[in-house]
């Protein structure tokens, strides 16, 4: 997208525009001390409440107080089946089938479940391939993983990484490192959407040439669900995890999400860690029988669920579900577009934007480099009201969400960071 019309009115004319305008109104935009609202655009580490959300866990916070355990099966919502309730309106979101997704745990617990699973090292086949600055989470879980299974992470522990003077991985190197050294690969894992350069990741692709060399596939898409059109049953991958508190506006540490694949539903071959939950639902209470695991991702459930964070995650979905996730995507792409157009108005010598130009290789994140700044930079632009990230060394990176943020949340952003690059 280009602009030669750089002022507030033509911002603002965007947002008169744009079919989704009305659900910013359904949020809730912190606010200065002035009363004006901050520039939020720090969806991509934690998204902001739905309006919803206090009703939702006030339900559920009556229920228990006037039917305490009774909740379980005579809650407005009852309790017993209650994360059954989350997984069509979130298969929606991340592409898959309501039985292949189910909501618990937190992103790095289920990164764990999953590799128990799904990394099973054998012979020469006993590396695992993320890329090379993958989430420092994902690092130590995949590190430790190799540890347990009495592997050295220096030798089995395989990274992608850019050419050098580059930022982004060039699929085709993906490609080239799969030929050559695929046969090694037990599990192929990346962040489909990476969090630092915002590389939006080819993964019908990948998972296509990982099978092919006999590798497991799986992606960490804790920044892509809510984000991109994930798409992941057509994918073809074996799993992936998610968190909900970023896109999903779930609230801070809230539960994840896991897919696992159909063809791996009812694998009796497949280890696992096994809870409670996961157990057979007819037998659950008969407390005394061998473990047998529901078909699907529902099997790989441990325990029973924290209702409160639940109801949370529902009523974000109920707002995605509203919205769809075509016309998110259609928003995101025309407003992700803006900003980058803006901020390419102060000139390659002042800032550069690593995450690719391309709309289908990247979400809602632009990651901006600034030339020969540090931290201080950031420290001045979040005393101008904006919230966004800084990341060493030198990078910001700004979300613009296509549910709440504004052509004119963009716009001021902009503006924003101009007065700062150009003040002494």
């Amino acid at each position: 997208m280009s602009i030669q019309d750089t002022t507030v009115d033509y911002a603002r004319k965007l947002d008169e525009q744009d079919p989704l305008q009305a659900f910013r109104d359904r949020f809730h935009l912190p606010e200065q001390a002035d009363g004006s609202s901050y520039i939020y655009l720090c969806g991509n580490s934690l998204g902001l409440q739905p309006k919803d959300t206090a009703a939702a866990l006030t339900q559920e916070l009556e229920d228990w107080k006037n039917l305490g355990v009774e909740g379980h099966f005579h809650a407005k919502n009852p309790w017993m089946p209650y994360h059954e309730f989350l997984s069509e309106a979130m298969a929606r979101v991340v592409g898959a089938k309501p039985e292949e997704v189910v909501v618990m745990n937190t992103l790095s617990v289920n990164l764990h479940l999953m590799m128990v699973s799904f990394f099973r090292p054998e012979g020469k086949r006993n590396k695992i391939l993320i890329e090379f600055d993958a989430f420092p989470s994902d690092r130590y879980a995949v590190e430790s993983q190799l540890k347990y299974h009495g592997l050295d992470p220096q030798e089995c522990l395989l990274e992608l990484k850019a050419r050098p003077g580059e930022e982004l991985i060039r699929e085709e190197d993906i490609e080239q490192l799969l030929r050559e050294r695929g046969e090694e690969i037990a599990l192929i894992l990346l962040g489909n959407t990476n969090y630092y350069t915002g590389q939006y990741f080819d993964m019908p692709t990948i998972t296509r040439l990982g099978h092919a060399k006999g590798c497991t596939v799986g992606f960490d898409c804790a920044h892509g669900a809510g984000n991109v059109p994930l798409e992941l049953h057509a994918s073809g991958c074996d799993f992936a995890v998610w968190c909900n508190y970023k896109y999903l506006n779930s609230g801070p540490g809230s539960l994840g999400g896991v897919f696992v694949n159909e063809r791996h539903a009812d694998n009796p071959d497949l280890p696992r860690f096994a809870g409670w939950w996961g157990h057979d639902k007819a037998t659950r209470f008969g407390m005394r029988d061998p473990f047998k695991p529901i078909p699907g991702a529902e099997g790989w459930q441990l325990s029973n669920p924290p209702i409160l964070s639940l109801a949370a995650i529902w009523a974000s979905l109920k707002i995605f579900d509203e919205a769809g996730m075509d016309r998110l995507r259609k928003k995101a792409i025309k407003l992700t577009a803006y900003l980058e157009s803006l901020v390419q108005q102060l000139g390659e010598d002042t800032v550069k934007i690593i995450t690719p130009s391309d709309p289908e290789r990247r979400g809602s994140q632009l990651s901006i480099q600034v030339r020969n700044a540090d931290r201080s930079l950031f420290d001045r632009l979040t005393a101008k009201g904006v919230i966004a990230d800084w990341r060493e060394p030198d990078v910001i990176r700004v979300a613009p969400v296509p549910l709440y943020n504004s052509f004119e949340d963009a716009w001021r952003f902009y503006r924003a960071l101009e007065e700062v690059l150009t003040s002494k």
